[in-house]
Order: structure tokens, then C-alpha cells, then sequence
């Protein structure tokens, strides 16, 4: 990493006081990337050598390891030099990436979308409230189904710092789920 880019980080993180989330937007925007409102994005591995050829919608959050890959140049072996399988990748509102999912070209994901840890996506998911996972990724239910099924579990956390959140689990053991 060069000298300017560390001070640049220097001047965002303490100077300008952007998270780490804020930070890797900044960027991806600044090298082309449509990134909408009120995203949350931990994967420093978004950067593709196309970055305007994706397009994340609003209110997204994409887990850290999470990959973006707009081309493939696998067939270049069979075929000419240069010659690159390549696709737009879009990610509706309101979706949710799981860690380390890798999203292929030509990937678009309906509006509220989950995608499960470690799903590789191959093709689009068109129908929106979606949870897909695998590899490779498949449907397995519908959000609304998923939130059923862990209604029990769900707790409201917001507002709550590291420390509020701890000691409430550690009091309140009935709401973690058992697996």
C-alpha cells in the first residue's frame, strides 16, 4: 500500500471519522461503482476489473469476503486471445450478502434478497424476498417463510453498543437460538 493511499486512510478513518463501511464506498464509488443509500458494505473484495458494470442498490448489506467478478476469461483457452465471458452484476434494495459469497457475471438479485454464506450465485434470482444459498446457489425459501421459522429467535438490537448487547445475551440466555 502506498504512502498516499495510507494517509488517505489516515484522513478518513480520524480526521473525517468514516467507518471502515463508509470507507470501501467512497472507493468503490470513486472507481465507478453505483452504490445506493444507506448501504453497508465489509468486503474489501468488490473491486472488479470492471467496476461500472455493477450496480447495488439501497439500504444493501454485503458481509466481509464477499466477490464480485464481472468477467470470465476461462474460454480464451479454447477460443481467441481476449476473447472474456462478461456481465453486469445488479443487487436489488434492500438484499443481504452473506460472508464470502461469490457473485458471477451476469447476476441480478430481485429487491430483499438473502444470500446465504458461502453461495457461489451463477445465475439470477428474479422473485423478490428470496433466500437463496449453495453452491451452487439455489432457493431455498421465501423471507417471509425464514422469518417464521426464527421468529422465536429474533431479538431488537438497535441501540444497543457492544457491551448492552453482551451483557443482555449473557442475561437472557432463552433467546439464543439451540442448535
Amino acid at each position: 500500500m502506498s504512502i498516499k493511499h495510507r494517509l488517505k486512510l489516515v484522513y478518513q478513518k480520524y480526521i473525517k471519522k468514516m467507518s471502515n463501511s463508509e470507507i470501501i464506498i467512497a472507493h468503490l464509488r470513486r472507481i465507478g461503482t453505483s452504490v445506493g443509500e444507506r448501504c453497508y458494505i465489509y468486503s474489501n473484495n468488490l473491486e472488479t476489473s470492471e467496476p461500472y458494470l455493477v450496480f447495488i442498490g439501497n439500504d444493501v448489506t454485503i458481509a466481509e469476503g464477499v466477490r464480485f467478478t464481472t468477467h470470465d476469461d476461462s474460454v480464451e483457452a479454447y477460443y481467441r486471445k481476449d476473447t472474456l465471458i462478461v456481465g453486469r452484476i445488479t443487487i436489488g434494495n434492500n438484499c443481504f450478502l452473506g460472508s464470502n459469497c461469490i457473485v458471477l457475471p451476469g447476476v441480478t438479485l430481485a429487491d430483499k434478497c438473502i444470500v446465504g454464506a458461502g453461495s457461489v450465485i451463477t445465475k439470477s434470482f428474479m422473485e423478490e424476498g428470496t433466500v437463496i444459498a449453495g453452491c451452487p446457489a439455489r432457493e431455498i425459501s421465501k423471507v417471509n417463510d425464514l422469518y417464521r421459522k426464527n421468529e422465536k429467535y429474533i431479538v431488537e438490537t438497535s441501540g444497543m453498543d457492544y457491551h448492552r448487547r453482551k451483557e443482555y445475551f449473557l442475561t437472557h440466555p432463552e433467546v439464543l437460538k439451540k442448535v
